[in-house]
């Protein structure tokens, strides 16, 4: 029997070492600040796309969450000639048969704000049933070096669609999902409390757990 062949990303017989430094695949401050809260690797330098202006945008255009994630990683990673962290995310109502999923930060169009998505999702779930708001978080985080070897980490929170915006913290979807067990939104709570808990903060503690016993590439 022919042995299976691993695509080059999925091959990381040729890692070796705990980056120096590490490119987060991102120009959302308000990510980057959650990365960084939760990461905390004082041993590893955070970089991120300001460090490398000429970084070429990546259509997030896959069908899934991986899929955007290691296109982002492997892009920023070969054009830095760093090792980079990447990550798609979304949320996912049961009610709107997984919407608005990964299309998440543009639901409301290709140039809607965090607003303008809020207020859609809700308007569409008004005439629904309560059982309709059930929903949850996912996150799919991409690590990759220049040579193409990537790593996935994955984290996912349940809960409900609140009736209305509430709270001033975090970001995106925020101030209307209520994580199971919680009345407060995760923009009602303080960012301690909703890294414990979030999907980004799962994935990411994954990552972090992991990230001492991972190889990396360092012959670029």
């Amino acid at each position: 029997m022919s042995p299976v062949r691993k695509t080059p990303y999925e091959d990381a017989s040729a890692l070796s070492k705990t980056p120096s430094q590490l490119v987060l695949a991102t120009r959302n401050r308000k990510k980057m600040e959650e990365i960084r809260r939760v990461l905390g690797q004082e041993e590893t330098r955070l970089l991120t796309l300001d460090d490398f202006p000429g970084c070429p945008e990546v259509e997030e255009d896959a069908a899934t969450f991986r899929d955007n994630a290691a296109k982002k990683a492997l892009t920023v990673a070969r054009h830095s000639g760093q090792i980079a962290l990447a990550d798609d995310s979304g949320l996912l109502v049961d009610g709107l048969d997984g919407a608005p999923g990964v299309r998440s930060a543009r639901y409301a169009g290709e140039n809607a704000n965090d607003a303008d998505n809020l207020a859609l999702l809700l308007a569409e779930l008004a005439s629904r049933p309560e059982a309709s708001r059930a929903a949850r978080f996912e996150c799919v985080l991409a690590l990759a070096d220049p040579a193409g070897s990537l790593r996935f980490f994955a984290g996912t929170v349940a809960g409900r669609i609140g009736h209305e915006a509430r709270g001033v913290n975090g970001f995106g979807y925020d101030p209307i999902f209520i994580p199971d067990g919680h009345e407060r939104t995760f923009a009602e709570m303080p960012a301690s409390m909703k890294d414990s808990m979030s999907h980004r903060g799962r994935a990411l503690e994954a990552f972090a757990s992991a990230i001492h016993n991972i190889e990396f590439n360092t012959r670029f």
